[in-house]
């Protein structure tokens, strides 16, 4: 399910949670990308919404594994898909989830109110943290003393499987410890109903969805810009630059080798997207975006082509990659990463700082 066509300028963001929520975020709409103002003026990119609905939080991950590339950016439906993800290693761009702490929590507080016969005082909670959930009953004049909360420790161990949070709700239901309970998993609230067990699920408001979805827009923007910054590889052959130049054959030599490297370059580019410039008798220039250029390198761990030419040709290749705004600029910075890094690529590439 989209909302607009397939288009390579535009910014297409993932949507991550149960059935029925995606379908709500799908209608919602991503809305004004741009900061109230003038500023929300500014064009932007059209926009495709992209549904990656699951049964169950655990199957988070294998939703954004089957997304691959074909999104800019992740929006989950809560923090509990979106650290299955994080903790499944499969995000491998920008990533953001709807808070259920704001007005999603007062939103249930109030339909626990008005279904009436809670003790909202004698409440199981999970995910959420005792802070927010202490100033959210405070602010409505609710002891929260004897409200049970199960915080979910993902930053340090990964997310509490459903059918755990399931267990801490039922037996204190069980108990006779609680009056309702207030999850944010849908899994977990059918599961509870079905014991016959009062649930109320949090739901995300109409308002913090338009917020996420606008944050998530500017997460996929910024990445889409930084993709298009300007990578700049300076490819020198030490063995034409270092060996000075002699008549006859070995002329004839160095013409062969010089033309031998073009070649694998030009091939090499095709790959990437980018083009090559022969720049002196030893030095070529490639020109692509940073985006292209990560795409080629498994996000610059791998370097494209100095691995094969020595494997398949033979030769030993050097290269420095510079970023800017400007050709000059990346140019300048490859140029002097080349000379600061003795050997050039030899070492293997690392992960680029603003310089490349």
């Amino acid at each position: 399910m989209t909302t607009t066509g397939q288009d390579q300028g535009e910014l297409r963001i993932g949507i991550v949670g149960p059935y029925d929520l995606v379908e709500k975020i799908m209608l919602a709409g991503p809305g004004p990308a741009g900061p109230p103002g003038p500023a929300g003026d500014w064009p932007q990119p059209a926009r495709r919404l992209v549904a990656a609905a699951y049964r169950d939080e655990q199957e988070s991950a294998d939703k954004v594994a089957r997304l691959g590339t074909d999104i800019d950016v992740c929006l989950f439906a809560s923090r509990v898909p979106y650290d299955y993800a994080r903790g499944a290693g499969v995000l491998t761009g920008p990533a953001t989830y709807i808070s259920l702490t704001g007005s999603s929590l007062y939103a249930a507080l109030l339909r626990a109110c008005l279904d009436g016969g809670h003790d909202l005082a004698r409440a199981s909670i999970d995910v959420l943290g005792r802070d927010h959930v202490e100033e959210a009953f405070g602010e409505i004049g609710v002891p929260a003393r004897d409200v049970h909360v199960h915080e979910d420790p993902a930053a340090h161990t990964g997310p509490t499987a459903p059918a755990a949070l399931a267990a801490f709700h039922e037996r204190l239901w069980r108990r006779g410890q609680t009056s309702v309970v207030f999850t944010c998993l849908p899994s977990v609230a059918a599961k509870l109903s079905a014991a016959g067990m009062p649930v109320v699920t949090l739901q995300p408001t109409g308002s913090e969805i338009r917020a996420a979805l606008r944050t998530a827009a500017l997460l996929g923007a910024y990445r889409k810009l930084e993709e298009a910054q300007l990578a700049i590889a300076v490819v020198e052959v030490p063995a034409l630059r270092d060996a000075p130049p002699r008549r006859g054959a070995s002329r004839q030599s160095r013409e062969e080798l010089r033309l031998t490297v073009h070649k694998f370059l030009v091939q090499e580019a095709q790959r990437m997207r980018a083009t090559v410039s022969p720049v002196s008798d030893h030095g070529f220039l490639i020109t692509a975006t940073r985006g292209s250029l990560a795409a080629a390198t498994d996000g610059f761990l791998v370097w494209p082509f100095t691995g094969r030419a020595r494997s398949e040709l033979g030769i030993v290749i050097e290269a420095g990659v510079g970023l800017g705004s400007t050709a000059q600029e990346a140019e300048a910075r490859a140029r002097a990463l080349l000379i600061r890094t003795p050997g050039g690529a030899r070492a293997g590439p690392g992960a680029p700082d603003r310089e490349g």
